[in-house]
């Protein structure tokens, strides 16, 4: 695993932030303690409107900072200023000298591929493999088409980073989606996402990859950081 020299921070939930040695950027934060500097370009990511990825609150941050520039989903309901810039499925665009990519999630909104510094990150958001005991067998059917399609279109990306859903509320299919991610697009780094408070799901996702290229961050606590 290669020297990235940047920090993550874990917020809450789905909500994480990087440091590099340019960039803060914080990606669907809608609860939680979080600090954001006055020296770096800061960069607000958000993936859908679901309350528990998006929160008006990031908008006050712009009073904190006075390079301060947000990224939204189409989703959303917001319109496009000097400061705001909405992204939909499939669009590229480049934001404070970020490249920004995105695919279409399976639930809503979209995933984030960004491109910094020569660092390759991946944020899922809500496009994960949703296995639910109550849908139907042709629903089951329909969500995995619709994810491996989605997946399919960034195989063998080698993101440096990725942050992927591993949510306990699957049951015994909580490992589906981030296994498949982990086996078709082979990120050096897996952050898990959507977990809330449920710590444990990480520990038996770890336990379930094994041996891996792909080195599962073990998240235990709210505003834990790591740097790598």
């Amino acid at each position: 695993m290669k020297n990235l020299g940047i920090k993550v921070e874990y917020i809450y939930h789905s909500g994480y932030t990087i440091e590099t040695d340019r960039y803060f950027l914080v990606f669907d934060y809608f609860r939680g303690d979080i600090h954001i500097p006055t020296d770096k370009t800061v960069i607000v990511f958000v993936s859908h409107g679901h309350p528990d990825h998006y929160n008006e609150e990031i908008f006050k941050w712009s009073n904190e900072s006075s390079n301060l520039t947000y990224v939204l989903s189409d989703d959303i309901d917001i319109q496009n200023t000097e400061h705001i810039t909405r992204i939909a499925p499939y669009e590229t665009k480049v934001v404070s000298g970020v490249k920004i990519d995105t695919l279409l999630s399976t639930d809503m909104g979209v995933a984030y591929i960004l491109n910094l510094d020569g660092i390759s990150i991946f944020f899922a958001g809500d496009l994960h493999w949703w296995y639910w005991d109550d849908d139907s067998k042709s629903e089951k059917r329909r969500m995995e088409m619709a994810f491996k399609s989605e997946i399919a279109r960034i195989k063998g990306l080698n993101a440096d980073l990725a942050f992927f859903p591993v949510d306990a509320r699957l049951g015994e299919y909580y490992y589906l989606g981030g296994e498949y991610f982990i086996n078709e697009v082979n990120p050096s780094i897996f952050f898990p996402l959507h977990f809330g408070e449920d710590y444990k799901v990480i520990d038996r996702f770890i336990n379930k990859m094994g041996a891996k290229n792909t080195k599962i961050m073990k998240v235990t606590e709210r505003n834990q950081k790591f740097t790598l």
